[in-house]
């Protein structure tokens, strides 16, 4: 168990001073482990935010390169990263932010046989993932390893969010994309708003922050909205679904 030291106490003076969030809740996060999956729009701002936040340990798995279209949202690439892998592109950057978190990167692609062994070395895992499939296996590997998990999604103008608690006894990401459908949405086809994943991604880092901490009231039973249009943000209670696979009780 790593201890503040004074000169980090000083740095995170500005979260410590926050009303319910003290020393021992920065020292949480100084202490706790992180998978974030995705290095793309979502990835970069959680990672940034994460990492500037104090978070002691994280590995951030993606397995593309980077390409110039990227660069307009995905903002911890810059140009003269286009053709390298993102992890390493990532970890460069937040070497720069904060020092003192320990970053490992796994250029790899998130799947069943990598995901189990990942999970056991972490506390929280964040889906920055950009397809319905990576976030349902998320789901269920999270769910059946006892792991919360913070699921987030951005096309065009709109976003999503959703956080689960397997300790809590919460509902699952399933127990709402049954609702889904079979959906191939991409960025490429639909397009994305760069600040969209910006937003979405700040609020994946919040979310996570306070489920690690117990700080706050994070988004467990609750899907949350944005329309980047409309300016607006939406909360719909979710219910547990006694009849699904990965939370289910029938």
């Amino acid at each position: 168990m790593k201890e503040l030291t004074t000169e980090q106490a000083m740095r995170y003076n500005r979260q410590i001073l926050i009303p319910g969030f003290d020393l021992d809740k920065q020292e949480t996060l100084l202490n706790a482990r992180i998978l974030i999956v995705g290095a793309g729009g979502l990835g970069c701002s959680v990672a940034q935010f994460l990492c500037a936040a104090g978070i002691g340990y994280m590995t951030i798995l993606d397995d593309d390169k980077v390409e110039k279209s990227n660069l307009p949202r995905q903002i911890l690439h810059f140009e003269n990263d286009v053709g390298i892998n993102k992890v390493d592109s990532v970890k460069s950057k937040l070497a720069q932010i904060n020092s003192d978190v320990v970053v490992d990167v796994l250029a790899a692609k998130a799947q069943e046989s990598n995901l189990p062994t990942l999970l056991t070395s972490h506390h929280l895992v964040v889906d920055c993932s950009d397809n319905l499939h990576t976030r349902n296996l998320l789901n269920q590997l999270c769910y059946n390893a006892k792991i919360s998990l913070v699921s987030g999604a951005a096309i065009r103008m709109e976003g999503q969010i959703f956080s689960v608690s397997p300790l809590q006894n919460s509902a699952c990401y399933q127990c709402i994309s049954q609702f889904f459908g079979e959906q191939h949405l991409s960025c490429v086809e639909s397009g994305i708003m760069s600040p969209v994943v910006g937003v979405i991604g700040a609020y994946q880092a919040l979310e996570a922050i306070k489920l690690l901490t117990k700080f706050g009231e994070p988004s467990i039973n609750k899907l949350q909205l944005f329309d980047g249009m409309n300016a607006t943000w939406q909360s719909f209670k979710v219910s547990k679904n006694k009849s699904c696979e990965v939370c289910g009780t029938g």
